[in-house]
């Protein structure tokens, strides 16, 4: 296993590179799409926000409209391939370098596996394997069946942003049983960089040096408060854990889950020491 890890690694050295030398990332995790949910509400914002993921050396993203939750009755899998769908011939016209792919931000929901199997919800650019998963801040569920019953359909689910979830920022051993029934988790870069606060940011780097964290996405909803921080995010951990991993959860595997393929493992990152004795506090 470690051999492939290494060989995985080593290849992510040769490639994504611009012709400038620049990183080319893949967002997996964005509300880009204009007047659906709580990212952009006009074409002209979304425009701008797309303009700004460009500017971030973001070559692709999945446009992950919030599903179920408070838009149980709206966003459906239809609806928003179809938004997609005219939202790159927008961008085309416009000259954005951004191709856009559809997918949801999927809140924890009962009904998740017949929603799916009735094309309601989407999995990530709709491929099928893997599907982000937004768990309530307000009560804490335990999603161990519902991992066990997504596996058993060959979906993976990737936890988004649990740095930010109050039960699992103080019980993270939660995370590691979920872990253990196949999730993989996706941290917000703008939470790695303090913009979420101490707490979210110290989770944040105490997740990625125990090997948990598969892949980071910029979460991003608009120019202002949520705007895009990948190149930020991938020095940093660059600069903290060493360049191989920032590949790995910034490039690779975002890059995997858009094409259906395996994740890489990142759990070797373990081996080294607590991230409270090697970050200084002010990161």
């Amino acid at each position: 296993m470690m051999g492939f890890i290494n060989n995985i690694l080593n290849s992510t050295e040769k490639v994504d590179l611009d012709k400038h030398g620049q990183q080319q990332f893949v967002d997996i995790h964005c509300h880009c799409l204009p007047a659906m949910d709580d990212g952009p509400a006009t074409i002209a914002d979304a425009l701008a926000l797309c303009h700004g993921l460009v500017n971030d050396c973001i070559t692709s993203v999945i446009a992950t409209p919030h599903q179920l939750g408070r838009f149980s009755d709206c966003n459906e899998a239809t609806l928003v391939r179809e938004a997609v769908y005219l939202f790159n011939e927008e961008l085309k016209r416009n000259n954005i370098a951004l191709t856009v792919l559809p997918g949801g931000d999927v809140r924890v929901d009962e009904r998740i596996r017949q929603l799916l199997e009735a094309d309601k919800i989407l999995t990530l650019a709709d491929g099928g394997k893997y599907l982000l998963l937004e768990l309530p801040q307000q009560v804490f569920i335990d999603i161990t069946p519902l991992l066990d019953e997504l596996s058993s359909l060959g979906v993976q689910a990737i936890i988004s942003h649990p740095e930010r979830h109050p039960v699992l920022v103080t019980q993270p051993h939660i995370l590691s049983d979920w872990l253990a029934h196949s999730a993989q988790l996706q941290i917000t870069c703008a939470s790695l960089l303090g913009e979420f606060g101490p707490t979210a940011q110290r989770a944040t780097w105490n997740f990625l040096s125990s090997g948990w964290v598969a892949l980071v996405a910029t979460d991003s909803h608009d120019m202002d408060s949520r705007r895009p921080r990948m190149k930020a995010a991938f020095e940093k951990i660059s600069s903290k854990l060493g360049r191989s991993i920032a590949q790995l959860v910034c490039i690779e595997n975002p890059s995997r889950v858009v094409n259906a393929q395996d994740i890489v493992p990142v759990g070797f990152v373990s081996t080294r020491k607590c991230i409270d004795e090697t970050v200084p506090t002010n990161f």
